[in-house]
């Protein structure tokens, strides 16, 4: 590891000058960023530990519904917060399908967001990848891919984004609150994550020294309390990233979709919000054909970056499967094995 800087500010804007400078990181839970360091793939010249500045670890439920949750919140305190997974239960599902316990009780929510691809080229320091060093090519396209991306990718890179959480939360239409060097600004999270294209290297909307102070969700994305749900499919049933998962959220009214949204996670470089999808559900019966034919939609423009076609359909059979699991009700539990499509048996965490 090589040697670097660590500072410690207790206000937003001493952390924003202190992270500006080229080569600056800012660490929380550091539950990804250590580990790229210790692997030589990332080599901060300074860290910039978040964790004492005051009033980023509070959820500030509104009365309207809506809620703020701070960067420093842990995983694990979201996702157990009653009201909270009350209110949006297919993001508190999705939280609790991720990593292990231990790593949920660290984590933080804009750690989350910032997590960086689990891509075994981009980890290898020894193999091309144009994310860690722009310009030296990407070995995945001629290597092992069957778990890479299959929408939005580019030849410069096929990787995958791999939260959980912010795949309900793209669904849902949340907003990354930023402050940076010119003050503070709201950014959309479908505009949040960038897709390859000739810059991989360029993950997010954000600039140098820009901090994350905390997400909201909108009041009226409770609406879809009743009929949420987060569906993951992985090599292992747990601690697993998704080879394929989506979020689907439907409201309801007089028997008929008045409102669908759905978000895919493991296919893209960023969550990916299907809203051709979602706008072939409005006014439509609950029905398998039409949860189908949705599905079809969401992946038209799908193709495989390599050796991985299956994934096109797999996802096509969880979007509509989780379409078919949101119609049906949100459970009044969190199933003991949250987002698995295996899980039966109840978990202990109420939802409604």
């Amino acid at each position: 590891m090589n040697t670097f800087e660590f500072l410690r500010p207790t206000t937003i804007a001493e952390a924003v000058a202190a992270a500006a400078v080229p080569g600056a990181a800012y660490h929380a839970a550091g539950t990804n960023l250590l580990d790229l360091m210790k692997g030589g793939v990332m080599r901060p010249g300074r860290l910039v530990d978040v964790n004492r500045i005051p009033g980023l670890d509070r959820i500030e439920h509104a009365a309207d519904g809506g809620v703020r949750i701070g960067a420093l919140v842990r995983n694990a305190d979201l996702a157990h917060d009653a009201l909270f997974a009350q209110r949006f239960p297919a993001v508190a599902e999705a939280l609790l399908s991720g990593a292990s316990a231990q790593l949920r009780n660290a984590a933080t929510v804009g750690g989350n967001l910032l997590q960086r691809t689990r891509c075994p080229y981009f980890y290898d320091a020894d193999s091309a990848c144009n994310k860690r060093a722009p310009g030296t090519g990407c070995d995945a396209r001629g290597g092992e891919n069957r778990l890479h991306a299959v929408l939005g990718w580019s030849d410069a890179c096929i990787a995958t984004h791999p939260s959980d959480f912010c795949v309900p939360l793209a669904a849902l239409g949340a907003i990354v609150e930023v402050v940076g060097r010119d003050g503070a600004r709201d950014v959309p999270l479908n505009g949040f994550h960038r897709l390859p294209g000739h810059a991989p290297e360029r993950e997010t909307a954000l600039a140098p020294g820009d901090l994350v102070v905390a997400v909201r969700l909108p009041a009226e994305s409770a609406a879809f309390a009743s009929h949420a749900r987060y569906l993951k499919v992985r090599e292992r049933t747990s601690y697993a990233f998704a080879v394929v998962s989506a979020a689907a959220a439907l409201r309801m009214e007089d028997g008929r979709i008045a409102e669908a949204r759905i978000a895919l996670g493991g296919v893209a470089l960023k969550p990916w919000r299907a809203e051709a999808a979602e706008a072939a559900l409005a006014d439509a019966r609950p029905t398998e054909d039409a949860f189908r034919q949705a599905a079809e939609v969401a992946l038209t423009e799908a193709r495989p970056s390599g050796d991985n076609a299956f994934k096109i359909e797999l996802a096509r059979r969880i979007v509509a499967r989780a379409l078919l699991l949101a119609a049906a009700g949100t459970p009044e539990r969190i199933p003991a094995l949250p987002a698995s499509p295996f899980a039966s048996a109840p978990g202990g965490l109420v939802h409604v």
